[in-house]
């Protein structure tokens, strides 16, 4: 399980989400994506604790609190739905009712 981290400052830094999760266990792996064009984090991270227990610990302490000058959102991440599978019938057409495109 990983835990989503959100509503982060821009300044955060992988050490800093270590060292603020380490408080409630042992912290596996931290993420932060990045913005490709500006080089900056994103705004959100992810954050994967060595128990379910230590997670679930975190994310009671931590969600909603403030840290870096911002209400941290803090929960179970969701599993990850690939949108570049090309699948998933978007419906095509819908447009206005009663417009015609003869023109």
């Amino acid at each position: 399980m990983s835990i989503y981290v959100g509503n982060l400052s821009y300044e955060v830094t992988q050490d800093d989400l270590t060292a603020i999760f380490a408080e409630y266990g042992s912290v596996k792996r931290v993420q932060l994506p990045m913005d490709r064009e500006t080089g900056r984090v994103r705004g959100f991270g992810f954050v994967e604790m060595s128990s379910d227990d230590e997670e679930a610990a975190a994310i009671e302490a931590l969600d909603g609190a403030e840290w870096m000058g911002r209400d941290m959102r803090v929960n179970k991440a969701k599993p990850r739905e690939d949108n570049r599978s090309g699948g998933g019938n978007r419906g095509g057409g819908g447009g206005r009712a009663g417009y015609s495109s003869r023109f």
